[in-house]
């Protein structure tokens, strides 16, 4: 069946059309230059989640950027849902784009008039499910991530290029996920995904200084923790923290949480999920079905 699309070009009126009537500029600049931001949400039983957290992301991606989007929060906040409910679709992941617009070749963001914002609305299955209960391996990937003074994480931009080389490593490899170290050395996050790591029982992940993404879901297994009377640390962390962890596991709107057994051909703890992931996984998916 055909998905309907939200699509609005500038301020004029936008409204939903079909996944073959869903068109974009080939001289849109989030095209030609990935000048755009975007957020990835998950909508459990109907009823999207951390919405309005990840409202909060896009517009503030899209400030740094200079990018004005087009509609108010309140505005963007209705069509997300409208688009959801449009679609039947209780269980989904929500893609929310805001493009530059169409412009004439050249980098110069001023010629552009009319951001484009898009809102799509489908189902995903991120990992088997049998990774969850086994454990993914994972590799470190020799590809740098980004550094946060030429390009802040915080940004959710829609250049995921260097991310995507690491990911090309991963599959190389034959592994779902790499780790991206920093220009320092030090762990930053994997290609999509946040990372923690269980160092004596204290509950660690780099801080946005490593050059990460703040990401919404590694903000709520954080919160989650605490409730859990876990200790959590935001620290540096190096490529020895992770081979000699506890437990490992990985954050994100896909993912959820996904446990790491195996990094670099490194067994992690005793090699199976642990079980403070395994608690953590089963309180986030508890929140994810209340619906707050």
């Amino acid at each position: 069946m055909s998905l309907l699309i939200y699509m609005q070009h500038g301020k004029h009126k936008g409204g939903l059309v079909s996944e073959e009537d869903a068109k974009v500029s080939v001289f849109d600049h989030g095209l030609l230059y990935g000048d755009g931001v975007f957020e990835g949400i998950r909508a459990y039983a109907g009823k999207v989640f951390k919405l309005q957290e990840h409202i909060d992301r896009l517009y503030n991606s899209a400030k740094a950027i200079r990018l004005d989007i087009p509609m108010t929060k309140k505005e963007m906040t209705a069509a997300v849902r409208d688009t959801v409910k449009a679609n039947k679709l209780t269980d989904c992941y929500i893609r929310l784009i805001v493009t530059r617009g169409k412009g004439p070749m050249g980098l110069d963001p001023g010629k552009c008039v009319d951001p484009c914002v898009v809102i799509i609305a489908t189902t995903i299955a991120m990992y088997p499910e049998e990774q969850y209960e086994k454990g993914l391996e994972i590799i470190t990937a020799t590809t740098l991530r980004n550094h946060p003074a030429a390009l802040d994480p915080r940004i959710k931009s829609l250049n995921y290029l260097n991310n995507i080389l690491a990911k090309i490593e991963a599959d190389n490899a034959g592994t779902f996920e790499a780790i991206m170290l920093n220009t320092d050395g030090l762990v930053a996050e994997c290609t999509g995904d946040n990372i923690f790591l269980i160092i004596e029982g204290a509950l660690c992940t780099p801080p946005g200084t490593a050059g990460v993404l703040k990401g919404v879901t590694r903000s709520v297994v954080m919160e989650l923790a605490r409730k859990q009377k876990i200790e959590v640390k935001e620290v540096c962390l190096s490529r020895y923290d992770v081979y000699s962890a506890e437990e490992c596991f990985l954050t994100g709107t896909g993912a959820e949480i996904i446990p790491v057994v195996k990094v670099d051909g490194r067994i992690i703890g005793d090699g199976k999920p642990g079980p403070i992931t395994r608690k953590l996984l089963k309180e986030f998916r508890k929140l994810t079905k209340s619906g707050k």
